[in-house]
Parts: structure tokens; sequence; C-alpha cells
């Protein structure tokens, strides 16, 4: 079984830490029609993470971290919320912190004159967009207080987004190894700061969502 390694020797704790929409977008351009098995992705990654850190050791899965953000007047968003608050959040292990999407204070500029678009000259719609707060800053915190409570040695960490330089050179510096799920080669610049990484497109196959045949 994947969450707990037969090898003899020292055991690791890790935990895995997964930016949604970072994930899905880079798993997107690497098979476009994948789908994950949200069950099995965490003690895959963290299987594969504790080999690359030390092949003798044993590994204990501490669970999987799913962050994300939704925009609430969206039908398509509203789904999202409801499958990953009521699905991914029971599997084992898996926590799911999914926050609304805030509207930006400043419209967009035309790129002609310069001047704020407040408003669609059509319909009146509002013309600001929407964006993520929020889910980067939780993302770290949590993986500082749950280093601080001994919670893992090891984390791994999927995103992409050189924001976590920082937070993966800190945790070293309290001797915890953040193993990068990268898609190379996106995301150089947080792998070279991190201790390790494992490529997660080529692990896919592992966590592949397979819908199960109907009983005859």
């Amino acid at each position: 079984m994947l969450v707990n390694s037969p090898v003899q020797g020292p055991r690791h704790l890790v935990r895995v830490f997964v930016d949604f929409w970072n994930y899905t977008l880079s798993m997107r351009n690497a098979d476009a029609e994948f789908r994950t098995d949200w069950a099995m992705l965490g003690p895959v990654l963290a299987h594969a993470a504790a080999g690359v850190v030390d092949v003798a050791a044993a590994s204990e899965y501490q669970g999987l971290n799913f962050y994300g953000s939704h925009d609430p007047a969206r039908e398509a968003d509203r789904r999202l919320h409801r499958w990953a608050t009521t699905v991914v959040d029971t599997f084992p292990g898996v926590s799911v912190s999914i926050v609304p999407c805030q509207r930006k204070r400043s419209p967009p500029i035309c790129h002609t004159c310069h001047s704020a678009v407040a408003q669609c000259p059509a319909c009146g719609a509002d013309m600001r967009g929407t964006e993520e707060k929020g889910v980067d800053v939780r993302m770290a915190t949590d993986m500082i207080s749950l280093a601080w409570a001994d919670n893992y040695d090891i984390a791994v960490l999927v995103s992409s987004d050189r924001d976590f330089v920082p937070v993966a050179e800190f945790l070293e510096t309290r001797g915890i190894k953040v193993i990068h799920g990268a898609f190379p080669p996106r995301g150089a610049q947080l792998t070279a700061r991190c201790w390790g990484s494992v490529n997660v497109a080529l692990l896919r196959e592992e966590f592949r969502f397979v819908r199960p045949m109907p009983d005859h």
C-alpha cells in the first residue's frame, strides 16, 4: 500500500499541499482528457516525495490540503464549490479550503485613450473582473503552522507559483524538506529553491480517475 512503505528505516511524515487551479491548468496542458482521483493523488505524491528524500525510509501520509477559489456569480463555479466541499472534502485525509473570488478594485483601461472602462457601453455590466485573493496566503500559512506543530517533515508543494519560493526557503531553515510537485518546465524557479522535485505528470496513471463499470 502506498501510504506506508514496508521498507525498514526512518519514518517520514509527508503532507501534500495543492494549489487547485494551478494544478488543474498544468495537468490540462499535459493531458487534456485527464481526470484526477482525488482520493489517490495525495498518497501517490507522498510516496514519491519520500522516495526522493530517502529511498530506504518508510513514509506516512499525513493528508492533502486543497486550496482554490470560485466565483459565486457563475454557475460552473458554484458547481465546483459544491463538488469540492461535498465530495473531495470527504476523502480520507483531505482538507478543502475554497474561497470566493473578489471583484477587482480597478476597471480595465482602454489601450488607445487610457481611460478606465467601468461599465460595458453596450449593456452596462460591471467591467471589473474577479481575482483570487488570499488563497496563496492561506496555503503558505498552513504550510508554516503545520510544520511548526510537527505535523510533517516533508511537504509536497503542487504549484508553479514562484511566490512560494520564500516559504520553501524558510521551511528549509526549520529542517523541513519541500518537494516540488512540478510540471516541467513550468515553475523552474520554484523547483530550484525546493529540496527536490517529482514530475506530477509522469505519475498521473497512478491517480487517474476511472469510472467504475456498471453491474450487469
